[in-house]
């Protein structure tokens, strides 16, 4: 039998995701979860709980709650805490006017009547009307899952995710594995949770979504568009815990098939449909388009070439010459240094010969490749995304030369809809370097063509440095061949800090585990003191830019990339290090969990999602906001935090737009971007790269990593840390092959 316990909380000791412990007035300890709201909200309330003493190790003897009520009138609590627009007035006036129950019934079902009350408008209504709509299905939400043991954070993830879903209770309960389509809650969770809900452990519609999720988790994770059966059968013994039940995967397999959602090919692979379609699309594509004949533009192209003032190599002409002589499609690959962008700018120039000039488009995957590749060309560029919005209702695209731009980070699905939008007339330059790391997604169409030989391709190999003196190109394209460089030389683009352990060997044999964990620690921290000098040496032009409100600028001057996440130099302990240089006395900021957001903050967003948001233009003059596509990836500056409306605002000048966040989405969306993986920076361009290396990154070392983090630098690379990880990294080639459509085709 739960006891009970009433009291006043007068300090929170512990809060994280909703669990908190707290002493109450009359000293008494608490702990238990609250997720009507921050915990915050109920300090100095009155409550009555009910649940059991238990000896707590930390805080002694403490009443661990099951559940938790506000003892003064509920509903003017909630009102006046919770729900955004309310004062203490204006809540007591509604609640004497319509009493209790009458207020629900009018805050539910009859809004409007609230604007009959002084001081409600417009914009103050629509603001009730939104939180009190959250907060109803945060709490009918709770009430449903809570006595399945889902954890306050788990629940605050699936309220948001399922903000804009009629009744997500029922469809929560008619199928617990719709939750595995939220970002970060997975199969296992969500199987969890539907075992606890009574579901069969053989139960048809559990395989099936064990299935998706496998399929799912081989493909778009780990960058495959098609799995062996086997391989797909061994992952879900493996998740499910079974033996010997081939039988139920075949016949999920078979009901998949026939609703056509998996493709079964040759040689026993499956594919998600989804992935079948977009790659057999491109490899029919590609190979229509290669038999088209242009017709050709000069007769004499030495002669067009004489008169241009750009001066190509031969493997440069090669190209030109391959368009010039009819090709409809070209692929042109090549690595840093190479000249990529004087052949696309002389290509674009003969086109230009027949095409006007507002029929060639060029595009690329981020803001600042698409940036890039207008400032070298001369010609129009977009993101493709953007295009893809802009000409959403429109059949093709209105241009006849289309040149897509790093074309190696473009993952199938997104490679399929562009060509799709593409007529089958213009003429199509896709451009690469197929050293750099795969694509994030499913697919590796580049790497693939260039197999399979889809059309016409010309490899840039040969490197143009500007003087011996620069040597970022010349380093790169010799990791990218699996050699070490002379990377201790003095260079004016590049440079090398030590920072090794003396005779690692010699201490690896000789120390305990403890000791080497210790003696790695002190030697990372000794390298992100080493970064913290190069932070102090930049800092300077870097606020200069920012006080001349160069935000992009600033945003793309300096920059540190690292392999992963985690660790002393893993990006969420470097962001909180330089946070402190960049940004450190701000006039405002947001506390979310261990993460603070400041004003003027460097910041990312971390997830492909629709997003309220303003051109820039639009947001200064006023225009009413619309949903947008924001990207994960995108980078952007935090400029303006609404305490009142509890919203951050975030302007990403690459792509020109503006987008707001509630406080409850900044630990979903955003991350501080002081420091980024390099999978993060894939397409972007710094002025000064800096890169830590260390032996406690050595299972992500490889040269394609490698290759593509300094290849970020356009002026400066500097790598600090252990010598010998950066040669054992220069030497180990990513061997990873991607199992793809397109081969298998």
């Amino acid at each position: 039998m739960a006891e009970v316990l009433i009291g006043q909380i007068e300090k929170i000791l512990f809060e994280e995701s909703g669990f908190f412990i707290a002493v109450l007035k009359s000293g008494e300890k608490i702990s238990g979860t609250y997720f009507e709201s921050d915990v915050a909200h109920i300090k100095d309330s009155a409550i009555t709980l009910h649940g059991a003493w238990e000896e707590h190790k930390k805080y002694g003897k403490t009443f661990k709650f099951e559940s938790i009520k506000v003892n003064q009138n509920e509903l003017f609590f909630f009102l006046n805490k919770i729900i955004k627009g309310f004062t203490k007035k204006l809540s007591a006036e509604l609640i004497e006017h319509f009493g209790n129950e009458g207020l629900i019934e009018v805050l539910d079902n009859d809004i409007e009547r609230l604007l009959e009350f002084s001081g409600i408008k417009e914009k103050r209504l629509k603001k009730i009307q939104t939180s009190w709509k959250k907060f109803r299905s945060m709490r009918r939400l709770g009430e449903f899952l809570t006595p399945y043991g889902v954890s306050p954070a788990l629940l605050t993830t699936i309220a948001t995710a399922m903000r804009d879903v009629d009744e997500p209770c029922t469809k929560i309960k008619n199928n617990p594995y719709i939750l595995t389509s939220i970002n970060s809650i997975g199969f296992k969770r969500a199987d969890e949770l539907a075992l606890k809900m009574g579901v069969e452990r053989e139960n048809e519609g559990r395989i099936s979504a064990a299935m998706d999720y496998v399929l799912l988790n081989y493909c778009e994770q780990q960058g495959n568009s098609c799995v062996c059966k086997d391989i797909l059968f061994a992952g879900l013994n493996e998740l499910l815990a079974f033996h010997d039940k081939e039988y139920l995967y075949e016949a999920a397999l078979i009901e998949r098939v026939a609703e056509q959602s998996i493709v079964i090919m040759k040689n026993n692979r499956v594919s998600p449909a989804r992935l079948y379609d977009a790659e057999k699309y491109l490899y029919d594509e590609f190979k229509a388009r290669a038999k088209l004949d242009s017709g050709g533009f000069v007769k004499d192209l030495d002669d067009f070439l004489a008169q241009s003032d750009l001066q190509l190599g031969e493997q440069q002409k090669e190209a030109v010459a391959k368009i010039n002589s009819g090709a409809s499609l070209l692929f042109l690959v090549g690595y840093a240094g190479t000249g990529k962008s004087t052949t696309s700018k002389t290509i674009l120039n003969l086109l230009n010969l027949k095409y006007d000039k507002k029929e060639i488009m060029t595009c690329a995957l981020s803001g600042i490749a698409s940036q890039r590749i207008a400032d070298t060309t001369g010609y129009e560029s977009a993101t493709i995304q953007s295009l893809l919005v802009r000409y959403e209702e429109a059949d093709k695209f209105p241009f006849g030369v289309v040149l897509i731009d790093e074309a190696s980070m473009i993952n199938s699905s997104l490679f399929a809809r562009l060509m799709a939008k593409i007529s089958r007339s213009a003429i199509v330059i896709i451009v690469g370097d197929d050293a750099q790391l795969p694509p994030i997604g499913a697919g590796n169409v580049l790497s693939d063509v260039l197999t399979l030989s889809l059309g016409a391709i010309v490899k840039l190999t040969k490197i143009y440095r500007q003087s011996e003196e620069q040597a970022i190109t010349f380093i790169a394209n010799e990791i990218r061949k699996g050699e070490v460089p002379e990377y201790k030389r003095s260079y004016e683009d590049f440079e090398f800090i030590d920072v090794s352990i003396a005779n690692y060997y010699g201490a690896k044999n000789a120390l305990s585990q403890t000791e080497l964990h210790e003696l790695r620690e002190s030697n990372s921290n000794a390298i992100v003191a080493e970064i913290v000098h190069k932070v102090v040496e930049s800092i300077e032009k870097a606020r200069y830019r920012l006080k001349n409100k160069e935000i992009k600028e600033y945003l793309n001057y300096f920059q540190v990339i690292t392999p992963m996440k985690g660790g002393i130099l893993g990006t969420t302990n470097l962001n909180q290090v330089l946070q402190e240089y960049f940004n450190p006395n701000p006039s405002k900021c947001v506390k979310r969990g261990m993460q603070e957001f400041r004003l003027m903050d460097k910041v990312v967003h971390t997830k492909n999602e629709n997003m309220t948001s303003w051109s820039g233009e639009g947001f200064k003059i006023g225009e009413e906001s619309a949903q947008r596509r924001i990207f994960n990836g995108m980078s952007g500056l935090l400029f303006k935090i609404d305490e009142d409306e509890e919203q951050v605002f975030v302007f990403y000048p690459n792509e020109d737009v503006v987008v707001v966040y509630e406080y409850e989405e900044l630990k979903s969306f955003l991350m501080l971007s002081y420091a980024l993986t390099i999978h993060k920076v894939q397409g972007m361009e710094y002025d000064i790269v800096v890169l830590p290396m260390s032996f406690s990154h050595y299972i992500m070392h490889n040269t394609k990593l490698i290759y593509t983090a300094i290849t970020r630098a356009k002026h400066k690379c500097i790598l600090i840390g252990e010598g010998g990880a950066f040669e054992s990294g220069c030497k180990k080639f990513e061997s990873t092959r991607r199992d793809t459509v397109l081969l298998e085709l």
